[in-house]
Formats: C-alpha cells, sequence, structure tokens
C-alpha cells in the first residue's frame, strides 16, 4: 500500500516528521518498532536493516564501553565501529588530539599535529605487531552480550605493510566483524583487494565527494575483488553529483556492504551537513527504495552536522533514528 504521509520526493523536516507522527496516530496507525533480528541483532525498521557509525559519537567520548551503553540507550543493534576505540579497548595507547579544529589551527600548529601523528604511527606499527587478538574478542564479546552487533570495523590503510592490513582484517575478524571499511580510491581497490580475497572478509570502500571528479567510476575499485565492496555514503554522493544515489544503490546492490545516511545540500546549494530534512539527500527515498526491493544493505546512521546548542549529540541520533521511523511508516 503507497504511503500518503509523506512527501514524493523524499525530504522531510522535523515538523513534517511530527505532523505524520499525528497523523498515524489520529489514524489509529501503529509506528513500527525497533526489533532484533535472528541473523545478527540488525534493528529491522519495517525490513529495514539499521544501524550507526561510532564516528556520530566522536564529540561524546571514544571510549568502546560508553560508546556501547550510548548505542544501547539509542537502541541501536548493529554498528560500524571506528578502529581507535577498538584498538584502545585492546590497550593502544592514546592518539594526540588537535589542539582545535583543523580549519581554526596555524600553519604553525598544523606543522607540530602532523609531526606528532608520525610519530604516533611509528608507535602504533610496533603496538599492532605485538597486541594480543584475545582483547578484540574480549570487546566482541562484550558488544554482543549487549545485544549489539559490529558489523564493520573502520580499520586500514592501502599505504600499510602487508602484515599491518593483515593485522586489521584479523582484528575485524575477532571482534565478529564482516570486514573492514576505508576510502574508496583505484589504487585502495588494488592494493586491498587481494587481502579481501585471502581472507574471505569485505572492504567496504567509502566514498566522498570524489565521485564527480572527472573520469571517477565505481567499477575499477570493485574489480581487484569479488569482496571488495561499496560503502555508499549518500550524502557525499548528493553534494558531489547533486544526483539521486538511487540508480547506484539499484546497479550496485550486490556489492554494498552498508550505507552512510547523512543528509547534505547538493553542489548548486553550498554542499553543508545539515539536520535531517533540511539538506536535498533523499533520504527517506533511499530508505523506502531499500524496503520495497527487499535489498539487505545496512544504512549506518551517520551525525555529521553541527549539534544545536539546545541539544545534544544522543538527542540528535535519537531524532535520525525517528526520521528512519516515520520514513518507513
Amino acid at each position: 500500500m503507497k504511503s500518503t504521509l509523506l512527501p514524493s520526493n523524499g525530504t522531510m523536516s522535523r515538523r513534517r516528521f511530527l505532523g505524520t507522527a499525528a497523523t498515524a496516530t489520529a489514524a489509529g496507525l501503529v509506528l513500527p518498532s525497533t526489533t532484533a533480528l535472528a541473523n545478527g541483532g540488525l534493528i529491522d525498521i519495517q525490513g529495514v536493516q539499521v544501524g550507526i557509525i561510532t564516528y556520530s559519537y566522536r564529540n561524546v567520548t571514544d571510549d568502546a564501553k560508553e560508546l556501547l551503553s550510548l548505542i544501547v540507550n539509542a537502541g541501536m543493534s548493529t554498528v560500524e565501529l571506528m578502529g581507535g576505540p577498538a584498538e584502545g579497548f585492546a590497550g593502544a595507547p592514546p592518539a594526540p588530539r588537535p589542539p582545535r579544529s583543523y580549519r581554526q589551527m596555524s600553519e604553525e600548529e598544523r606543522a607540530q599535529f602532523r609531526a606528532a601523528r608520525q610519530e604516533y604511527d611509528a608507535v602504533m606499527q610496533d603496538w599492532r605487531k605485538q597486541v594480543d587478538m584475545k582483547k578484540f574478542e574480549e570487546l566482541g564479546q562484550m558488544y554482543h552480550d549487549a545485544g549489539v552487533t559490529i558489523d564493520i570495523l573502520k580499520l586500514g590503510n592501502p599505504n600499510w605493510s602487508d602484515d599491518m592490513i593483515d593485522y586489521a582484517f584479523t582484528a575485524a575478524k575477532a571482534v565478529g566483524a564482516r570486514g573492514i571499511s576505508l576510502e574508496i580510491s583505484n589504487e585502495a581497490g588494488e592494493r586491498m583487494g587481494p587481502f579481501a580475497t585471502k581472507h574471505q572478509m569485505y572492504v567496504g570502500l567509502h566514498n566522498h565527494t570524489q565521485v564527480a571528479n572527472e573520469g571517477f567510476s565505481f567499477d575499477v575499485p570493485l574489480s581487484f575483488s569479488d569482496y571488495n565492496m561499496l560503502n555508499l555514503d549518500i550524502g557525499h554522493y548528493v553534494a558531489g553529483l547533486s544526483e539521486s544515489p538511487i540508480p547506484v544503490i539499484e546497479k550496485y546492490h550486490e556489492r554494498i556492504t552498508h550505507l552512510h545516511l547523512k543528509d547534505r545540500k547538493n553542489a548548486v546549494n553550498g554542499q553543508d551537513n545539515v539536520e535531517w530534512g533540511f539538506g536535498d539527500t533523499p533520504i527517506a527515498d533511499v530508505l523506502r527504495f531499500l524496503q520495497k526491493e527487499q535489498y539487505p544493505i545496512t544504512a549506518m546512521i551517520e551525525l555529521e552536522y553541527e549539534i544545536p546548542e539546545d541539544s545534544s549529540v544522543a538527542a540528535e541520533v535519537e531524532k535520525c533514528v525517528s526520521y528512519c521511523r516515520g520514513a518507513l511508516a
């Protein structure tokens, strides 16, 4: 049955969503509840698997235990876990923090921070060579016991040495993930493909606005391994090309590990990250398309817009979850 509660263009402001919920209640309808699926604990909202990337909580904490509490409180049961919290739980030394936003830093501060990062990277390489994988197994078990599946571990770099790339896949397997995720490029696909095949684990290749670059193609990085997949960021896609990502999802649905959900304005309108419903990204249309086609693609909430002064990260995550529920009602 076609819904009459949502606008056909897929955009839905907070005011519109509240009106939708009120209309549904008045009509005697019940907005879908969040339930866990038996195939790994993925949240199922009307047949669509919805999760969250822990990058959403970057301004709150990078502690794996604290993140787990926030995830559970948000009603989430599947995550893309950033590598920092995972390695921190396993005992990695803390990374250097910039004194302020990179854009606000002076050239001298940026140079000092880059030098600190290079020194830290050398320390981390030594640490990764000796870390006990039992700590990653413990992390995965801790999340599992709380009803949360670590679906993807965002860890790894095509510039790493062979043994360090093997380490990334081994750590991902230890926490129970399907694979790792990193930034897309032809070089990344070629470098990571043989390792993905070797470990029989996925590499989710994440796009930014380079999709608008002349000659860009998803086909090239995917060609190096059947385990090379897309982590399609629909917000970045719209910001780069000012086009709907739905044709891409339809074409590559068998080669997509997961989506990142965010709302960005398109190139004509400035490309800003904005609160959901105020940009040009057809989040609701994408969710309903996944629902209609029954694609087993996890849609990960990525909270990237600036948090309003009168709100909090937790409150904004809750609004994003509500947006998904309203879109699929």
